[in-house]
């Protein structure tokens, strides 16, 4: 392995997710001038749009979209394969 090619500034920082107002504390090197209280500790605050909570994936709440009607048209099409 290389010698002195990972980063020496890890620290707690806490992620929100701003769809669902989620926080959690993970160590990382990410920058940013917000902070944000928890639990009566002020840690650096990382804004994110999606995570594991909010996720489609991880949360099994994916939903499908059908554009222009493109599933109706496969099964019109090959209904007559299913007889």
């Amino acid at each position: 392995m290389k010698k002195d090619i990972h980063p020496e500034n890890y620290r707690i920082v806490a992620f929100k997710d701003m769809s669902n107002e989620d926080v959690f504390l993970t160590k990382s090197t990410a920058n940013t001038n917000e902070t944000l209280d928890v639990d009566g500790v002020e840690y650096p605050l990382i804004k994110m749009e999606i995570s594991r909570t909010s996720h489609p994936f991880y949360t099994g709440k994916s939903k499908l979209i059908d554009t222009a009607g493109r599933i109706d048209k496969f099964k019109n099409k090959y209904a007559k394969f299913s007889k």
